[in-house]
């Protein structure tokens, strides 16, 4: 007796034949975990080989490893990214014996007994295990060995993607989370077309999962939201071809969008929030970062002039005040003894000293205590120089659209230029103004100009400007942290005589960027046959989505129907990886804030994939207009040719990873010079 099963096609099989088709399954399942399991032991050995040289600091180690310094101090700071990455550094340093003490001051400075390993060991696991999840992320959109081979070889090859997951910095910890996000999202897809329940525990596991890689992914750095934005898209396409399926109901989709909806946005919310009241609860003493923030803000830092301070409910004259502007992250009113070197002589308001003493327009003291109220004329003397607030008719030496003010006059004694009208935000002559509750504009008497802020700054003569502060609940903070996070990134400017690189030269890999110098170089550059096969790719992805869009057209234009076989599935999975890519990196020619090389390396990742997939699409397509033997052959040769270029390219530019000694390429008797293909390549 036979017993029939169905396949894909509707066809029915014996059991029999069914039999014979699960041992041929097994050789293919055995070579799946061979395959894997040498990616995996290839990987490991390329990122740990040499993993603690060398034994200074590198690039922006300086950074990441001295607010790992902070934190396990309790140090308060001021970064412009979210906590995470710095607190999983800070954890790993802390639970391998380091005790915090390490300056992190410049690059190039010797460790000299510190235990950083730890700290660089750990990063450099979660940038190892990007190539495992890169493989599985292929294969659950491809089911293609061939294509999950070649995308994740040429990310295991690429010498830059190698060098920027080896040392303390957040970017192997950002890849790690977004490729966690990448391969979730592509298995909850394979999920739900396996027709999974929506509310069953192993959709539910990996829902959940994917939604605490996002949320991990946003917590390490805010370009985490590209990620995020193609999980959504993808969410949507899921869900919208769960509904277009009309053999299913409604309510099926209902319970999709419920189940996403509490695992894709409430979950990762609320664990954003947490690692946010992590970071606040573990900052608890005063640092440098405190003036960015407000004075309710700081009260909570212990050690800050504000903790635990009291003042009186209410402003009266005669009173030494701090003015801060009320935008969050603002500054405070400052003046200082030191004079702007422009025609006027008059002392600037924009340094450490900000304290000022408020008095009536017309004395110096008043008889009691008379409180200052919305609509009084005042002046505003300085406390240290004596000398008043003053404006007028004047331009500005930075933004001649502005009026300039200035410190005037001496003990307190100037003209009438120094008068300001008190105006309470919102509201009304003779209310009283508030110590920290008040928001308050001043009307220049004479001129009927609002004293405000540009954000310019002055010329390096200057002194840096300090802060104070004022203090909040955890809801105030968390959402304070976000908007000084996003002024400081927006307003990120480069320092003197740094590289910095635009967009345009990212994919082409113009230039690339000194992780460490000396003796002991080691430079942060792409494989250039990974990058420019990866573009080659791009532009021919383009072209092959366009023609086959065509055809479609034309084939529902006179009625023929479009075949759903293997290719048309690599083409789909290859168009989400371009979305992806194009996600993470068309967004940055918007960008106003300084960029450099590695904020492409997101992108790369897609970009691999891409290649990969539509490798095998391409030698598909060309297998099938060859006979069985002859299409086999070439498809085995070009795979084989492809494989084995990217590994020696991988060979030629490992010094560029693993450190280069002796003279530069541009220089008599290097051994670089030969691999120097651009000459803005600085090696």
């Amino acid at each position: 007796m036979y017993v029939f099963y169905f396949n894909e096609n509707n066809s029915y099989i014996t059991m029999c034949e069914k039999k014979k088709s699960s041992e041929t399954a097994k050789p293919i399942n055995k070579i799946w975990w061979i395959t894997f399991g040498i990616l995996c032991g290839a990987t490991f050995v390329t990122r740990f080989y040499k993993v603690l040289e060398p034994d200074h600091v590198c690039w922006d180690e300086t950074h990441f490893g001295k607010m790992a310094s902070w934190y396990i101090n309790r140090t308060f700071f001021f970064d412009v990214h979210p906590p995470l990455g710095k607190m999983l550094i800070a954890l790993s340093g802390k639970l391998t014996g380091y005790d915090g003490t390490f300056p992190f001051e410049k690059p190039g400075d010797k460790y000299e007994g510190a235990r950083y390993e730890g700290m660089r060991l750990f990063c450099t696991t979660l940038g190892a295990l990007i190539i495992p999840l890169t493989f599985l992320s292929i294969w659950e959109m491809t089911k293609s060995l061939e294509s999950t081979l070649i995308g994740t070889m040429l990310l295991l090859c690429d010498v830059g993607f190698l060098t920027l997951n080896r040392y303390i910095l957040l970017d192997p910890i950002l890849l790690f989370f977004m490729s966690c996000s990448i391969y979730g999202a592509f298995k909850v897809r394979t999920l739900t077309e396996d027709n999974l329940q929506p509310f069953s525990v192993r959709m539910l596991s990996w829902q959940l999962f994917l939604g605490a890689s996002l949320a991990c992914t946003m917590s390490v750095k805010f370009v985490g939201l590209f990620v995020v934005l193609f999980v959504g898209l993808r969410t949507i396409a899921d869900l919208w071809n769960v509904l277009g399926d009309l053999s299913k109901p409604v309510s099926l989709t209902v319970k999709h969008l419920i189940g996403r909806a509490v695992t894709l946005i409430l979950w990762p919310t609320l664990l954003y929030v947490l690692f946010f009241w992590i970071h606040l609860t573990v900052l608890s003493k005063s640092g440098n970062g405190d003036g960015f923030y407000s004075s309710g803000f700081q009260a909570r830092l212990e050690g800050n002039s504000l903790h635990n301070a009291s003042a009186p409910k209410s402003v009266a004259y005669g009173a030494l005040l701090s003015l801060k502007n009320h935008r969050t992250g603002g500054g405070y009113l400052h003046s200082h003894h030191h004079l702007y070197p422009y025609w006027s002589w008059r002392a600037t308001a924009t340094d450490d000293n900000n304290r000022w003493v408020i008095k009536p327009y017309d004395k110096e003291q008043v008889e009691g205590v008379v409180l200052v109220r919305s609509g009084d004329l005042v002046r505003l003397t300085h406390a240290q120089t004596g000398r008043n607030l003053h404006s007028h008719r004047e331009r500005a030496p930075l933004t001649t659209k502005y009026m300039q003010v200035t410190g005037y006059g001496e003990d307190g004694i100037g003209d009438a230029n120094d008068v300001w009208k008190v105006v309470i935000s919102g509201g009304k002559d003779g209310d009283e103004v508030q110590t920290v509750r008040s928001k308050l504009m001043f009307v220049h008497y004479l001129q009927a100009c609002v004293l405000t802020t540009t954000g310019k700054q002055l010329p390096k003569w200057v002194p840096k400007v300090s802060f104070e502060a004022y203090a909040s609940g955890f809801i105030e903070r968390f959402f304070e942290s976000h908007a000084v996070m996003f002024q400081g990134n927006a307003g990120l400017k480069p320092k003197e005589g740094e590289v910095t690189s635009q967009p345009w030269q990212w994919p082409i890999n113009y230039r690339g960027q000194f992780f460490s110098g000396s003796s002991h170089r080691i430079y942060l550059l792409g494989n250039p046959v990974v990058w420019w096969g990866n573009l080659l790719f791009l532009v021919a992805f383009f072209i092959i989505y366009v023609i086959n869009a065509i055809k479609e057209k034309r084939a529902e234009a006179f009625g023929t129907p479009v075949p759903k076989g293997k290719s048309r599935e690599l083409l789909n999975a290859a168009g989400w990886t371009f979305v992806g890519w194009a996600l993470h990196y068309v967004p940055f020619w918007a960008m106003g804030r300084v960029l450099y090389f590695h904020h492409y390396f997101p992108a790369l990742v897609f970009s691999s994939m891409l290649t990969g997939i539509l490798t095998e699409y391409l030698l598909t397509s060309i297998k099938s207009c060859l006979s069985q033997e002859l299409g086999k052959t070439v498809y085995h040769c070009i795979i084989g040719l492809v494989l084995s270029t990217t590994l020696y390219s991988f060979y030629l530019f490992l010094p560029l990873a693993y450190g280069m000694n002796g003279p530069l390429a541009h220089e008599p008797n290097s051994t670089m010079s030969g691999l120097k293909w651009l000459e803005s390549w600085e090696f």
